[in-house]
């Protein structure tokens, strides 16, 4: 088991109930149910990720008297790709609800022997000595994913960098791993089996963001 490497799937959690919600072609129409269950294992993975981050002692005054509880020393930042990762993204700030977000447009142009992602759109805060949770929720080529932490690094260096994905592939985070320098793990619900031909992860779930929010032309 890689250390650095969180599969929710491979736990028992009502969050395999999402995922397979999610996969399941005759479901899929019912676009507020897919949006739905991408921000609920948002809420699952971020629920999970805060167990890692750092924590501080302090006293609550209560009506009669005081508590001692352990509190998030700071809100980790939030970055999504867009546009699947809207729900998915909402998903971690209704936990981490005091977190800065930001927000990268990437698209993808493909021909029979490659592809190529774009990035055109970037509204990003200092991330400089902070926790950053990159939200991407499919995992395929890794390459979005890769575009997207270099436009982070240009806002300053994450003490720590959590990419998150719904369903990952292993030629992904292979890449991931082979590029990225800085402190980092990934946390997906699901590893899948490969990348077919077009560059879509098998078995997968389809495309996420025509899936929320209708085929795009």
């Amino acid at each position: 088991m890689d250390n650095n490497l969180f599969i929710l799937s491979e736990r028992r959690s009502v969050g395999n109930h999402f995922i397979s919600e999610l996969r399941d072609a005759g479901g899929q129409g019912d676009r507020m149910r897919f949006r739905r269950n991408l921000e609920r294992l948002g809420e699952i993975l971020a629920y999970e990720i805060s167990k890692m981050l750092p924590y501080e002692s302090k006293e609550v005054v209560t009506p009669l008297g005081t508590s001692t509880i352990e509190l998030l020393e700071e809100q980790p930042v939030l970055i999504t790709i867009l546009r699947a990762g809207i729900p998915f993204h909402h998903g971690f700030l209704n936990v981490f609800d005091h977190a800065d977000s930001g927000f990268i447009g990437a698209w993808r142009t493909e021909d029979v022997n490659d592809l190529h992602v774009n990035i055109d759109y970037v509204s990003l805060p200092s991330v400089q000595g902070k926790a950053v949770i990159l939200i991407d929720p499919m995992l395929a080529t890794g390459q979005s994913t890769l575009n997207a932490q270099k436009q982070v690094l240009a806002k300053g260096t994450p003490s720590h960098l959590f990419i998150v994905s719904v369903v990952a592939a292993p030629e992904g985070i292979k890449l991931l791993k082979e590029n990225i320098t800085l402190p980092y793990s990934l946390w997906t619900c699901a590893l899948d089996e490969k990348l077919n031909s077009s560059f879509y992860i098998v078995p997968g779930l389809g495309d996420a963001g025509d899936l929320c929010y209708g085929v795009k032309e």
